[in-house]
């Protein structure tokens, strides 16, 4: 259905930049989605630790080419 670069990937990832993980759920993909945002959502809520945030960064990015990148 869906080959990367495709325009329901780019939408997908521009969903993850708003919120992680929507862009999983958008491509149906549950599990993923729940596991980006629990984590992305985690770490951005310790935010006054240093390395929580970093791993959130990290992982908010990685949702984005995941969804950018996904082949079905």
């Amino acid at each position: 259905m869906s080959q990367q670069g495709s325009s329901g990937n780019v939408i997908a990832a521009i969903c993850n930049i708003f919120i992680p993980g929507l862009g999983q759920l958008v491509q149906g993909r549950l599990l993923a989605a729940i596991l980006f945002f629990i984590f992305t959502a985690g770490g951005y809520a310790l935010w006054w630790l240093i390395i929580p945030p970093i791993i959130a960064v990290i992982v908010h990015l990685w949702s984005i080419l995941d969804a950018a990148k996904f082949r079905t």
